[in-house]
């Protein structure tokens, strides 16, 4: 996988989604999904999930993957974003990596390969009624790395190293290594002034209500759904099931998402600001023409090193014509 890819980065609400989709009909590009969330039919208003109208404007991938009681993993994530990309660089079309899921995207970029291990559903439910402390001893006594690391709140990535290690009788970060890409790749994060932020939170909330998420999540507990949602932990969600249950007001469950949102968006930037190779672009009213701009530039920068790079090569193999001439730029 040699071709160009960039990435869209950014806290929730941000504006990615309408960046990247703007940007991809400018540029030739199609959008891959890296939202732990959007794979999941049936949950589209919560999730902020790219309408029809969208993806008939602009090819998505890596959307409605599963069934809400159905798991998806890091592992699986990357089996099949690699192969989404791969086949985007061969039809001449630049991939748009976007997504909240910075574990996701990091990966990706970064060149983690994880060595992929099937969920224990006992195991799993064993490891799910133990209390994060014990989690948390436990991966320390088997990968104090590990341990070192993962966050004691994200209960779903403390559960999935410890299974890994139960099951391989390895390490987390044993099987899960990092090979350096060999593409280009540009990452571009949205800085968003933090009151602009909160009030952008707040508009899309109401949104997704008139939207007819309380609708979407009474669909989904009419089919037998509503312990996944709650297994699932996907911000919002619980509380709405909450309000379909009748066992609290939709203003008290508003309440709580707005500010569990806003404080997953903090998370998320303190996040990027330690992602590497991250370049920050302000929110600004000419967004577009900036990010469009420094793409262009990045696609262009990454045609000269791939001409280097094949003269370089083309220069390794032995031929009967005279030596190639030395192009200055790439010796």
């Amino acid at each position: 996988m040699r071709g160009p890819v960039v990435a869209i980065m950014g806290p929730t609400a941000s504006g990615k989604s309408s960046l990247a989709l703007a940007l991809a009909e400018r540029l030739g590009g199609e959008i891959v999904s890296a939202d732990s969330a959007q794979v999941y039919r049936g949950l589209d208003v919560g999730t902020a999930k790219p309408s029809a109208e969208d993806r008939a404007r602009v090819p998505h991938h890596l959307l409605d993957l599963r069934d809400p009681d159905q798991g998806f993993s890091l592992a699986e994530f990357l089996s099949l974003a690699g192969p989404a990309l791969e086949d985007l660089q061969a039809r001449g079309r630049l991939p748009l990596l976007v997504g909240g899921t910075g574990l996701y995207l990091r990966a990706l970029l970064e060149g983690y390969t994880l060595v992929e291990v099937a969920p224990d559903p006992e195991l799993r439910r064993a490891l799910e009624a133990r209390e994060t402390p014990s989690l948390l001893a436990d991966l320390q006594a088997r990968d104090p790395e590990t341990a070192g690391k993962v966050d004691p709140r994200n209960r779903r990535r403390l559960i999935r190293a410890l299974e890994v290690c139960m099951q391989t009788g390895r390490a987390f970060s044993e099987v899960s290594r990092r090979v350096p890409p060999d593409h280009p790749r540009l990452k571009l994060g949205l800085r968003v002034p933090r009151e602009v932020l909160a009030e952008r939170i707040d508009r899309r909330l109401e949104a997704m209500v008139a939207g007819g998420w309380v609708e979407e999540v009474r669909r989904l507990a009419e089919k037998g759904w509503g312990p996944c949602l709650r297994h699932l932990r996907i911000l919002g969600y619980r509380e709405i099931l909450d309000v379909v249950e009748g066992s609290r007001p939709l203003q008290e469950a508003l309440e709580d998402i707005r500010l569990a949102t806003r404080r997953y968006a903090r998370r998320q930037e303190t996040w990027l600001r330690a992602e590497p190779g991250l370049e920050w672009i302000d929110f600004q009213p000419a967004l577009l023409q900036a990010a469009e701009e420094r793409i262009r530039r990045f696609l262009e920068e990454a045609q000269l090193e791939a001409g280097c790079r094949d003269r370089k090569e083309s220069r390794g193999t032995p031929s009967g014509g005279p030596p190639e001439r030395r192009n200055p730029p790439c010796s």
